[in-house]
């Protein structure tokens, strides 16, 4: 795990070492589009937990340029009504850099509808508008992490209080809404009891394409 606060210079070359990249870890894709790759995570904390991942290989969303911001926000579009269609209103979560296991970007996409988060409580650093504050950020200050819901997106400073309290209050809300396991497993336990997870994700998706005409 990379601690700097400096970010570093990611090459949208593909990486030999690169999980993502090797797509060796990217089994179950929903949806491709130009330069994103839309799949299902291999290891889900709940059903409908996806992924948004670009094809080239890049640190963190905030390393992904503005020639793909359409794009990107195409996809979310199209999520926010699979979401409410299939689940509750998404949340996106990006780790950053800070805490990935696999240093490629990656949004997480989860079906927890409004996480009430508490503006007021200024555990976030910036309240993110596009897509350039989060470049902004990562090329001034370096890592972060990211939430969205249907009301508010937020960047926060790479500081494991702010983590723990956003892991403990926010998550636990979103996996209790969800019916899963309010304790955090393990990627190896989350893995184990995925398949089940993702062909019912799969399902939903395919009948919502159906549905759109795709």
């Amino acid at each position: 795990m990379q601690n700097s606060n400096q970010a570093t210079s990611a090459s949208s070359t593909a990486q030999a070492d690169c999980a993502f990249c090797r797509r060796s870890e990217v089994t179950d894709i929903l949806k491709e589009t130009p330069h994103f790759l839309l799949a299902a995570d291999h290891a889900p904390l709940v059903e409908g937990h996806l992924l948004v991942i670009p094809k080239q290989h890049y640190a963190c969303y905030g390393d992904v340029p503005e020639t793909l911001d359409a794009e990107l926000l195409a996809i979310k579009d199209e999520l926010r009504e699979f979401y409410a269609q299939a689940y509750a209103q998404v949340v996106f979560w990006e780790h950053g850099v800070f805490r990935q296991t696999v240093f490629h970007a990656h949004l997480h996409c989860f079906p927890w509808g409004n996480l009430e988060y508490d503006v007021e409580s200024a555990l976030h650093n910036t309240v993110v508008n596009s897509q350039e504050d989060i470049r902004q950020w990562y090329h001034a200050q370096g890592h972060y992490f990211y939430l969205e819901d249907a009301q508010v997106a937020l960047l926060f400073a790479p500081e494991m209080d702010r983590y723990m309290h956003i892991v403990q209050q926010v998550f636990r809300k979103g996996l209790a809404a969800r019916g899963g396991p309010v304790h955090m497993r393990s990627p190896q336990e989350r893995y184990a009891a995925g398949r089940p997870l993702i062909e019912a994700t799969r399902a939903r998706w395919q009948a919502f394409c159906l549905e759109q005409g795709g």
